[in-house]
Formats: C-alpha cells, structure tokens, sequence
C-alpha cells in the first residue's frame, strides 16, 4: 500500500518540518488539498504555499482539486511538476479535455470522486486515467469519520479497472487509520490518503508504516 499523509493535518507554523518529517518518515506521496471555498465549504492554500510545500518534500506531490474552475487551478499548479493533480468529475463539464491537459504537462491525471458518485459515472475516461481517488468523507474538511461504503465502491471499481485500464490506480482519501487499512487492500486500493492518522501520530514514520500492509 502507497501511503500519501495530507498536509491538510500538518502544523502550518512549521509546514517545510512537518512535509520533510513524512518525507523522511516514508510516505510515498505529500497529498496537497486545493479547496476554493465553493466547491466545498472551506478554503486552504494556493501556489505560494504549495511552491514551499515541494521545495521542502523529497517525495512527489499530489494535489487534489476540490475546486469550481478546474482548469485556472491546473494552469496554476502546473509548473510545480507535481507527480498527480486530480480533480472532481462532479465539477467538471469536460473531463477528457482537463485529462489532455494535464498530461500535456507531463503530470498524471486524475479523477476524484464524491461518495455518492458511481465508479461507472468515468467508464468512458479510465482509459486515460493513471488515478482514481475515492473520497470516503465528503470532502471539505479533515479528520472525518470514514463512510464504510467505500468499501463495495472500490470493489466495483477494482472489476472496470482491471477490464478497462489495469495500470490505473486507485487511491482512498478520508477516515483512513491502521483499523482500515487492511480492508481497502483487500477492496483493491492502491493508495490511502491519511492526514489526521499520521500528523496526530506521536511517531508520524510509526503510523506511515503502520500503513503500508
């Protein structure tokens, strides 16, 4: 299991510590949350913080969009080279267009969806994803209770991966902890997005590792 903490969790007075401390600590990827407080109810950081987010992460980044206009924040992020950039399918009126250019980047792209969102609502744009991420809270703030229906979710997406793009990988976000982990795996996740688990940890590499099953 790839492992990728949110800085959504990390102590912002001591932002660069907290991202080396993961880094150092074996996380596979520094999860970035973008919210523009109206996709949803909240509002964190943009490129002058996540510029000093990668200057500080010897691991690659992975934003996520929880935005309105996808592609300003795309063009935004762009230049930081970020390893993924995903954003919601419920946002985004063209999302084959977005995937192009994203790529066109050299970033992967991903796709995010809400829990009520159906894995088949993106059958047609798997063959171009090189990630899924399933919000098992409804996304806006951390430290949320995980939603148990991720579970057959990520199963039913598991089956269309496998059949449409098997190098495609599936990323869980919220609620994730050491209590969890094993089932996801079981469900055919790749990787789990854990803030509060890991920066509320005593030992942030302890509770990374206690992850990777």
């Amino acid at each position: 299991m790839q492992v990728a903490p949110s800085i959504l969790s990390a102590d912002f007075g001591n932002l660069a510590r907290d991202v080396q401390e993961i880094c150092e600590g074996g996380c596979d990827l520094v999860h970035v949350d973008v919210m523009d407080g109206h996709f949803v109810p909240n509002l964190t950081i943009g490129p002058v913080v996540v510029e000093a987010v990668a200057k500080a992460a010897t691991k690659p980044l992975d934003i996520h969009l929880m935005v309105e206009n996808n592609t300003f924040f795309v063009e935004l992020f762009a230049p930081l080279k970020p390893e993924y950039i995903s954003f919601h399918i419920e946002e985004e009126k063209h999302p084959h267009r977005l995937i192009q250019k994203i790529r066109s980047y050299g970033i992967k792209p991903a796709i995010v969806l809400n829990p009520h969102t159906p894995p088949e609502s993106i059958e047609f744009l798997l063959q171009d994803l090189d990630m899924v991420l399933l919000m098992s809270v409804n996304p806006g703030f951390g430290g949320q209770s995980f939603i148990e229906t991720v579970i057959p979710k990520a199963k039913r997406l598991q089956a269309l991966r496998d059949k449409i793009n098997p190098n495609c990988l599936i990323e869980v976000d919220g609620g994730v902890s050491d209590k969890n982990v094993q089932v996801l795996k079981d469900a055919g996740v790749d990787v789990v997005v854990a803030g509060s688990y890991v920066f509320k940890h005593e030992n942030r590499a302890e509770a990374i590792k206690s992850l990777q099953v």
